[in-house]
């Protein structure tokens, strides 16, 4: 059972994590190229809350919104 464990430490220590390691070790170099990984899923939320604020902006629009008080059960 000890094998197993140590199998699953070996894996994500020295395959799964050697690519944050490596962002790790540039710290020191380049603060922002360190942070990629940061810097990408910024992005991607703010593309998706951008996409989502036009999706309501649509709707809103063409009238399909709905925003009376009663219209979800829970309000009334």
């Amino acid at each position: 059972m000890k094998a197993f464990f140590e199998g699953i430490q070996y894996l994500f220590v020295n395959i799964l994590f050697a690519p944050l390691d490596f962002l790790r070790s540039l710290e020191l170099k380049s603060w922002f190229v360190a942070n990629t990984i940061n810097w990408i899923f910024m992005i991607v939320c703010a593309a998706a809350m951008v996409y989502w604020i036009i999706q309501l902006k649509l709707h809103q629009d063409n009238g399909e919104e709905n925003q009376d008080t009663t219209a979800h059960s829970f309000l009334k």
